[in-house]
């Protein structure tokens, strides 16, 4: 499949104002169009809309193991370049985030391997940040030597 454009990706939230906040003042997303119960983030590229929900309207998370690891079944994120992974790590560590699973690499040493690290926004969704060492690996099935 040839580079697509942009996804476009909406989320239920609890709080407009702490989402403003994650991904606008923390996340470093820019603002686009808003209403009284949506507002748009420019998420690397991608269009992410929040939607206020009710707290009781939030589901629930199911987990699958990963490499050793209790991994949020529903999460997403950018994959972003190897370089730019730890100065992210940094930022988030500077600013207090808690990480849901730590920085860390899987599958290291092999060809699949990648930085991880997982984070909840303020109403419980899971984002993953991730990157690569070989950004090749991302859609790869044959030859990788992890499950």
């Amino acid at each position: 499949m040839n580079q697509c454009q942009p996804f476009h990706l909406a989320l239920p939230v609890t709080s407009l104002e702490q989402s403003r906040h994650f991904y606008g003042e923390l996340l470093g997303c820019a603002e686009g169009r808003s209403s009284e119960r949506w507002v748009d983030f420019n998420f690397w590229g991608h269009q992410l809309v929040v939607h206020l929900v009710s707290p009781e309207q939030m589901s629930s998370v199911a987990t699958n193991p990963v490499d050793g690891e209790t991994v949020p079944a529903a999460h997403f994120g950018p994959v972003l370049p190897w370089a730019d992974f730890m100065p992210l790590v940094d930022r988030l560590r500077e600013r207090g985030v808690e990480f849901v699973i730590a920085p860390t690499a899987r599958f290291a040493g092999r060809r699949g391997e990648q930085m991880t690290l997982f984070v909840k926004d303020p109403s419980g969704n899971h984002l993953e940040f991730k990157s690569f060492r070989n950004i090749e690996m991302l859609f790869a099935r044959d030859g990788l030597d992890y499950p």
